[in-house]
């Protein structure tokens, strides 16, 4: 019966081990389930909040759109009176317009006539302008065989100089030549008898 017994509190426990582990697995997924339908909750409630607040916003949004379209009302009729007012001075400005389009005709007209003679005198400046250049060019040609005549002028009077000054030197040679000449040609002073 010991025997028994054994295999009996075997059985039992082993009984036991198979209800626990399926008690476990139920609890286990009832748990899941409950924390998922928490967190279902938990959407569902920030949905409504956010839900109650788009509603309050949007009758608010509701009142300002209410608003707006009454002072829209109003900015139309104000515009209407405006454009009225408009129209009038466009038909106002349309006439100036028309005296003035006569205006810068004859101003164009006027300044086309201008323009012409401001071309005939630049063409009168360009012309002076080259006669003017060519009479420089001829005073600069000139000018130049001027300075070149003045060089030639300084270098032959250096070499005048230069001669004058050899001729000199000569001169004195010469000179002192013919004293030694004259001092031996001149006859000897007579001798004087004892």
């Amino acid at each position: 019966m010991n025997r028994f017994l054994h295999w009996f509190n075997l059985v039992g426990v082993l009984a036991l081990v198979v209800l626990c582990v399926l008690q476990w697995r139920v609890n286990r997924q009832l748990n899941f389930d409950l924390n998922a339908a928490e967190q279902t909750r938990q959407q569902q409630a920030a949905r409504l909040d956010e839900q109650a607040k788009r509603l309050t916003g949007g009758a608010s949004d509701l009142d300002g759109f209410r608003e707006q379209l009454t002072r829209a009302t109003a900015s139309l009729k104000q515009a209407e009176s405006k454009l009225a007012a408009l129209e009038q001075q466009v038909k106002q400005l349309t006439n100036e317009r028309d005296q003035l389009k006569t205006s810068v005709t004859q101003w164009a007209a006027a300044v086309s006539a201008r323009d012409t003679q401001l071309a005939q005198a630049g063409t009168d400046l360009q012309k002076l302008a080259a006669d003017r250049n060519a009479a420089v060019l001829k005073f600069n040609e000139v000018a130049a065989k001027q300075n070149d005549l003045v060089r030639e002028l300084e270098k032959r009077s250096k070499e005048h100089t230069a001669a004058v000054e050899q001729l000199n030197q000569r001169t004195r040679e010469f000179n002192a030549l013919v004293e030694k000449y004259n001092a031996l040609a001149r006859p000897p002073p007579p001798k004087s008898s004892p």
